[in-house]
């Protein structure tokens, strides 16, 4: 099967943690060497673009702004899209945080000054930051946005949680569900056909996840592949109602259709 654009997810497909898997270097040189192009898609808002960028040139993957489209990303042009000029609460790291103001976005924890608030994979997460979503969504009518849904994230020693677990204690405290951006929406596939000019018979989504990876690429219209060398173990992918186009072991069953 001919394909020109990848979008790949990172942790546990392309990585583990900090651990590089051996077939990633040769899958992504393959690719260059066919005429196609890859974009590392994640979900992950913990870390900036620059910040993804030095994680891959430690485990000695060279990549540039470009080849990434991330849900800060997304979530910054929605912003822009829908609340721009307006005031931002964060409820995630100093790297989103970043990133959104290097968008134009003003961030305060002023919180009668706030207009939106922005749910993250906060890896720097506090008490304070909780109780702070918590008031403004019982005090105030405010948009309520999260990144990802994802509700962990894998490392190298299992799994910790993610920005869908902490949605999830907002929500009983609350009763309050974010607009969510990231995978499985389609928003980000989109985007990365938009930036590249594919289309839909060209692209392929690529992801250890079925709720978040695979659905992304169903919802864009879009191959989907699952790599069982992540988060996904067989008994979930039978019990689930979304089935992807292909099911491999790992990313580097990708080498055939090149």
């Amino acid at each position: 099967m001919k394909k020109r654009l990848f979008l790949f997810d990172m942790d546990g497909t392309l990585y583990l943690g900090n651990r590089l898997f051996d077939f990633t270097p040769a899958l992504l040189a393959a690719i260059r060497e066919a005429g196609g192009r890859y974009l590392f898609m994640t979900n992950n808002s913990s870390k900036s673009v620059r910040d993804y960028i030095q994680k891959l040139a430690t485990l000695g993957i060279e990549a540039a702004y470009e080849d990434f489209i991330t849900s800060s990303q997304a979530t910054a042009r929605y912003l822009k899209q829908h609340h721009q000029g307006q005031r931002l609460y964060v409820c995630g790291t100093r790297s989103l945080i970043e990133e959104l103001e290097s968008e134009g976005f003003e961030v305060t924890t002023a919180l009668e000054t706030v207009d939106v608030i922005v749910m993250g994979f906060d890896t720097e997460l506090t008490f304070r930051k909780l109780e702070d979503v918590c008031r403004l969504l019982l005090t105030r009518e405010l948009p309520y946005i999260a990144t990802n849904p994802d509700y962990v994230c894998p490392t190298e020693f299992g799994s910790v949680p993610d920005c869908g677990s902490v949605c999830d204690m907002i929500f009983n405290a609350t009763g309050k569900r974010p607009f969510v951006i990231g995978k499985p929406s389609p928003m980000m596939p989109l985007l990365a056909m938009e930036m590249t000019g594919c289309d839909k018979d060209d692209t392929v989504v690529i992801g250890d996840r079925i709720y978040t990876d695979v659905k992304s690429g169903l919802a864009a219209g879009v191959t989907s592949v699952l790599v069982m060398s992540g988060e996904t173990t067989q008994a979930i992918l039978d019990a689930s109602d979304d089935k992807p186009d292909f099911v491999m072991e790992s990313a580097a069953e990708l080498m055939t259709w090149l």
